[in-house]
């Protein structure tokens, strides 16, 4: 059990050896077999915390516990946390604090709820310190969150992660808000909204709705939303949006037209500042190129970039070998939620789903169903919404064997 490999972490504090202690904790206490050996783990980790004063050996104990315990709800405190607890909240040393703070929240204690949202809704708090204040109130689903929603859909520096707390929440006027912002908002949090509106029936019906008034354009919902959508409502969401595979239904009459597009005398005068900016809109959000990027797909510095069959392949009919970790899983969650992306990191009691712009820890007690495709995340039309000299100096960036710069 883990706490026979915990216990030896307990004699090293006491003699100093702080590193040992803290690789221990955080490398084995994330794993959690049961609600038993959590509760266990807990109780150790406590008393741990309690014995030593090295704040560097409490501050990594606390954010192992943290990671360890991203996604859950309703967690237990062991007896001893309230004593401790006071006394790491009352540290000198803010990082410590406001890691104890944040243990505190998801203990249940409302005073550092109470904390946290009047920290989310200052601007003159660190930007790292407002996020890990939200995402700790949307883990707990704290009551009062929605009640400062609306003005953070105002602050430049929350918008995307406001909006995308509508659908973690499950508000009832969800739509009406985000749709009601939709116009006047940026395109990357337009996208937000609409994959928001998307993982529920009830606001994928509102989306449906504007999209049928011309308020969202078809072209704003991609191939991976619209998936999401077909599932949710059906005929109702195709009869207006059409259907989703007939993008590229004849795959050989599109490989020609690229091929005869992507002749060696276009790609010799191609511009590779100009592709990057392109795959930078329409790539980078999913894949890692040269250390940048997302991680929904695989990462492409190494892949057979030089070969234009590869990546016409790849782009064209990215369906057709799709590898189990990089495969559309669809998790139906039992408040209604409906989530699409790949799964990363799993254990017996949550995973971990990456979807774009977005990853979010999900407890398996909140989810219903879960459904793997072998379908791609990848959309099979993303060269057709593309001028055809925006393909070129796209295909000619990913055939570059160095990074260049963006072009201005």
């Amino acid at each position: 059990m883990l706490k026979n490999y915990f216990k030896p972490s307990v004699r090293w504090v006491r003699k100093g050896q702080v590193l040992g202690i803290v690789i221990i904790t955080i490398s084995l206490f994330p794993p959690f077999v049961n609600a038993l050996e959590e509760a266990e783990s807990l109780v150790l980790l406590v008393q741990t915390l309690d014995r030593t004063d090295d704040t560097s050996a409490q501050i990594a104990l606390i954010k192992g516990v943290l990671s360890g315990l991203e996604g859950h709800r309703d967690v237990q405190p062991p007896p001893a946390w309230k004593a401790v607890g006071d006394r790491l909240i009352k540290s000198r040393n803010q990082r410590l604090s406001r890691l104890a703070k944040q243990l505190a929240q998801i203990f249940g204690d409302e005073a550092a709820n109470q904390e946290s949202l009047v920290r989310l809704q200052n601007r003159s708090v660190e930007l790292s310190e407002r996020q890990a204040a939200l995402r700790t109130l949307l883990a707990q689903r704290n009551s009062q969150l929605k009640t400062v929603l609306g003005s953070l859909l105002d602050d430049p520096d929350l918008q995307i992660e406001a909006i995308r707390a509508y659908g973690t929440l499950a508000l009832e006027d969800s739509a009406k808000v985000l749709l009601g912002r939709y116009a006047s908002l940026d395109d990357s949090a337009r996208q937000a909204i609409v994959e928001t509106l998307a993982t529920q029936r009830n606001t994928a019906e509102a989306l449906l709705f504007a999209l049928n008034r011309k308020l969202v354009s078809r072209k704003a919902i991609p191939s991976y939303v619209a998936r999401s959508l077909q599932s949710l409502l059906g005929e109702a969401f195709t009869a207006e949006y059409g259907d989703i595979g007939a993008l590229s239904k004849d795959k050989s009459e599109l490989f020609a037209r690229y091929r005869s597009l992507l002749t060696s005398d276009e790609m010799d005068h191609a511009d590779a500042y100009s592709g990057r900016t392109i795959y930078d809109q329409v790539c980078g959000a999913c894949h890692l190129m040269y250390g940048e990027g997302g991680l929904i797909g695989p990462d492409l510095t190494g892949s057979n970039r030089a070969d234009l069959e590869y990546i016409l392949l790849n782009i064209l009919d990215p369906s057709d070998d799709v590898p189990d970790n990089y495969k559309m899983v669809t998790l139906t969650l039992k408040n209604g939620r409906v989530l699409t992306g790949t799964v990363t990191e799993e254990d017996g009691a949550r995973l971990t789903l990456n979807a774009v712009g977005q990853k979010e820890v999900i407890s398996k007690n909140d989810i219903l169903s879960r459904d793997v495709s072998d379908i791609s995340m990848m959309p099979e039309g993303l060269l057709m919404t593309l001028k055809d000299r925006e393909v070129i100096n796209l295909i000619h960036y990913l055939r570059t064997e160095k990074q260049v710069e963006a072009a201005q």
